[in-house]
C-alpha cells in the first residue's frame, strides 16, 4: 500500500500518498494531519463513550453529535480550515477527559483513549496516527473500510440530528466500531465481520435521516426543476446535491425557490464564477474557491474554508442568514448556462404509488430491466464511461438513481416506457435507501425469495465515504454482484478485495461494449 499513490482524502488514485501531500481534493498536508489527528481523538473518545455504556453510564446527545461532526469534518472535500479542525480536536480532548473520569475501571483502554496533548503538539502526534500507522495491509485495509464507512453514516447521521432526530443504537454503534479499529487483538475475520455489520447499521441511518426528511418536509413527489435562470429579486437556487430538495413538497410554497444552477459538485469553479450570487455550502463537496468569488463562499455545519465565512447554529436553533441575504442584494442576476428542466422525486413513497404501473410494465416485457447508476460524479475522464453507458442502454432498461452520478446522463433525452421515465431519480446519495426499498418491495410483489432474483443491475459510481456506507447497506441487504467504478477503491488490499469479490461478486467495469453485453446479453 505505501507505493501506491493514493490519496486517502479524496479517495482517488492522485498526486499524494496517504496524505502527506496535497492531491486533486486541494487540501493542504497541515489540512490532511489535522483531519488524521482529529479521527484519532474521536477513536479515543469513543473508546471512553463504550466503556461508560458498559458500565451502564448514559452518554449524552451532545457527546454523540460531536462524534458525528468530527467524522463529518473529516469526510471527503468537507472542510479545508485547519483552525477549525484544531478547534475540534481540542474540544474532543476536554470532553474525553471529563468523561474518563466518570469512569469506574479504565484498563485495557488504548493509547487514544489516554492521549491529552496540547495544540503545540498536534502536527507531531497527528504524523504518528495516520492511515500507514497500521503496517499491517489487510488489517489496515479493513480498518479503513470500516472508518470511512462510518464517516458516511455520520453525515447521514448529522443530518439527521438537524432535524432534531437521534438514534442512540446508531451511534452507540458507530463509537463501538470506532473502538474496535484500535483493537489489536481483532484479525481480519472479526474486522470482516464488524464490515458488515457497519453496513446493517447504514441501513439503520439512512432510515432515520429518510424519517427525518419525509416527517419535517412531506414525501418526494414527481417535480420537473427549472435550470434555467429568472434575474430578479433574491432567489434562491440549489446546485448539485441539493437539487432533490425541490421534490419535497415542504419547499413548494416558496416562490422564490427558483431552480438547480449548473451540474455536478466538481463543476463548482466555472459555476460558481458564472452564479454571481453567495454560496452556501452546507455539506461535503466543496472545491477549494477561486479568489474571484471567494468572498462570496460561505459555509455551515461540518463544512469549512479558510477566509470564507461561517454560518454558526446549534442543533435545534435558528441560524442567521441575514448577512447572506444582505450580499445576495448587491449582486447582479446569475448568467445562464443552460435552460429547461429536469424531473426528479422518485423516492419510495412515490414510486410504491406508481408500483402497479411498473410491475405491468415488467409482466409485459415493456421494462426488461431496471440498472441502478448511482452514487458519486467526479471530473476524471473516464467518468464519461457512464454517460455512453446511459446513452447505450437498450430502449426497454430504466435507470434507478441517486447521487450526484445522475449529472452524467440526468439531461440526455433517454425519454420514457408508457409514461415511465427512463431515469427515475430518487435524491441524494442517502437516497440509495429508497433504491433499496424500491427492490425490496419488487422482489416481495413478484413473490421472489433472494432480491438477486429480480430483474435489476447495479453498476454503481463512487468517489467518497458516503458512496462507502451505501456500499456496505447494500452487502447488507445481500445485494450481490455489484460492479463499482470507474476503478475499485486503492484503499482495499489484494486480500480484501479477494474476499468482496468472491464472497459477494464485486466487480469493477470494463468497457460500454463489454459490460452492455455483460448485463444485458446480445441484445443490448
Amino acid at each position: 500500500m505505501e507505493n501506491k499513490m493514493f490519496c486517502y482524502q479524496c479517495q482517488e488514485t492522485a498526486g499524494c500518498k496517504g496524505c502527506t501531500i496535497s492531491g486533486v481534493c486541494g487540501k493542504k498536508p497541515e489540512v490532511a494531519r489535522m483531519q488524521d489527528l482529529l479521527v484519532y481523538v474521536t477513536k479515543g473518545l469513543s473508546c471512553v463513550t463504550t466503556r461508560m455504556r458498559e458500565e451502564g453510564i448514559s452518554v449524552e446527545k451532545d457527546v454523540n453529535h460531536m462524534v458525528t461532526r468530527n467524522l463529518f469534518i473529516t469526510i471527503t472535500n468537507a472542510n479545508f480550515d485547519r483552525e477549525a479542525i484544531c478547534k475540534a480536536v481540542e474540544e474532543t480532548l476536554a470532553v474525553k477527559q471529563d468523561l474518563l473520569g466518570k469512569l469506574e475501571n479504565k484498563e485495557g483502554l488504548p493509547e487514544a483513549a489516554f492521549w491529552n496533548g496540547a495544540a503545540d503538539s498536534f502536527d507531531a502526534k497527528a504524523a504518528e496516527v495516520g492511515v500507514l500507522s497500521t503496517k499491517d495491509e489487510d488489517i489496515r485495509s479493513l480498518r479503513e473500510l470500516i472508518t470511512y464507512g462510518l464517516k458516511g453514516l455520520s453525515a447521514y447521521s448529522k443530518h439527521a440530528n438537524a432535524l432534531l432526530q437521534d438514534n442512540e443504537e446508531v451511534d452507540a454503534f458507530i463509537q463501538k466500531a470506532l473502538a474496535k479499529t484500535l483493537d489489536d487483538s481483532l484479525g481480519v475475520n472479526d474486522l470482516v465481520s464488524l464490515t458488515l455489520e457497519t453496513g446493517k447499521y447504514g441501513v439503520d441511518g439512512m432510515a432515520l435521516l429518510d424519517k427525518a426528511n419525509t416527517e419535517a418536509y412531506g414525501n418526494p413527489e414527481v417535480t420537473q426543476v427549472d435550470i434555467g435562470v429568472r434575474g430578479t429579486g433574491v432567489d434562491v437556487y440549489t446546485h448539485s446535491e441539493m437539487l432533490p430538495a425541490h421534490y419535497y413538497p415542504a419547499f413548494k410554497k416558496y416562490p422564490h425557490f427558483a431552480g438547480n444552477y449548473g451540474n455536478a459538485w466538481w463543476k463548482q469553479k466555472e459555476e460558481f464564477e458564472k452564479f454571481n450570487g453567495p454560496i452556501l455550502m452546507t455539506t461535503n463537496c466543496v472545491v477549494p474557491p477561486a479568489e474571484s468569488y471567494k468572498d462570496r463562499l460561505w459555509t455551515t455545519g461540518a463544512a469549512g474554508f479558510p477566509g470564507c465565512r461561517h454560518i454558526d447554529g446549534a442543533y435545534g436553533k435558528t441560524k442567521d442568514f441575514s448577512e447572506i441575504i444582505a450580499q445576495a442584494k448587491t449582486c447582479p442576476a446569475p448568467t445562464e448556462i443552460e435552460t429547461g428542466t429536469i424531473t426528479g422525486g422518485f423516492a419510495h413513497e412515490q414510486v410504491f404509488a406508481l408500483a402497479d404501473k411498473v410491475v405491468d410494465a415488467v409482466k409485459t416485457g415493456a421494462i426488461r430491466k431496471f440498472v441502478v447508476m448511482a452514487g458519486c460524479d467526479g471530473r476524471h475522464k473516464t467518468r464519461e464511461y457512464y454517460t455512453e453507458f446511459a446513452k447505450r442502454l437498450p430502449k426497454d432498461v430504466v435507470i434507478l438513481t441517486a447521487g450526484c452520478a445522475k449529472y452524467k446522463y440526468n439531461k440526455l433525452d433517454l425519454g420514457d416506457i408508457g409514461g415511465i421515465p427512463r431515469v427515475l431519480d430518487a435524491g441524494q446519495c442517502n437516497d440509495s435507501y429508497s433504491l433499496a426499498l424500491i427492490a425490496l418491495k419488487l422482489k416481495e410483489i413478484f413473490q421472489l425469495d433472494d432480491i438477486n432474483d429480480l430483474p435489476i443491475a447495479f453498476n454503481i459510481a463512487w468517489y467518497e465515504q458516503k458512496a462507502v456506507i451505501v456500499l456496505l447497506a447494500l452487502l447488507y441487504l445481500g445485494v450481490k454482484n455489484i460492479h463499482l467504478g470507474p476503478t475499485l477503491p486503492a484503499f482495499l488490499s489484494p486480500n480484501v478485495a479477494k474476499v468482496l469479490v468472491d464472497n459477494f461478486g464485486i466487480a469493477g467495469i470494463g468497457t460500454v461494449d463489454d459490460d452492455l453485453k455483460l448485463f444485458f446479453g446480445d441484445e443490448a
